[in-house]
């Protein structure tokens, strides 16, 4: 029976990455990208997403390194959420930029970091102007 066992179709429940300033990580998620503080535990912060936690902890283990993965919030509305967040202080590394099209549709990324490094992107699937 354990060879059948896999994870496919299973959900994702949690992703999570590390900060060097755990403090620094709840201003940013919390306060500057909206995102609801679920719990803490230990040096660990939980944030709530659509169907997600994001897990944010302070790195104390040679192997807990900073960095190295990307996460990607859906943002249809990519322009409007990019400009809210730039109000709030996020420095996104340059425009959105499309990185698929369909017939109907421009697939855009818009990149930023965290204050340690930790990569982070808008996602949004665009309807095409005209």
């Amino acid at each position: 029976m354990s060879g059948d066992v896999t994870l496919a179709g299973r959900k994702l429940a949690q992703v999570g990455l590390y900060c060097r300033d755990l403090e620094r990580a709840r201003l940013f998620y919390r306060d500057m990208l909206g995102l609801p503080l679920l719990f803490e535990a230990g040096n660990m912060l939980f944030f709530r997403l659509e169907g997600l936690r994001l897990m944010v902890g302070l790195a104390g283990r040679p192997e807990q390194t900073v960095g190295g993965s990307i996460i990607y919030f859906e943002a249809p509305d990519i322009d409007a959420v990019g400009a809210a967040l730039e109000e709030k202080g996020v420095k996104f590394l340059g425009p959105a930029l499309t990185v698929q099209q369909t017939q109907t549709h421009e697939l855009k990324l818009r990149e930023f970091l965290d204050p340690d490094g930790n990569a982070l992107a808008l996602m949004g699937m665009v309807p095409k102007a005209g």
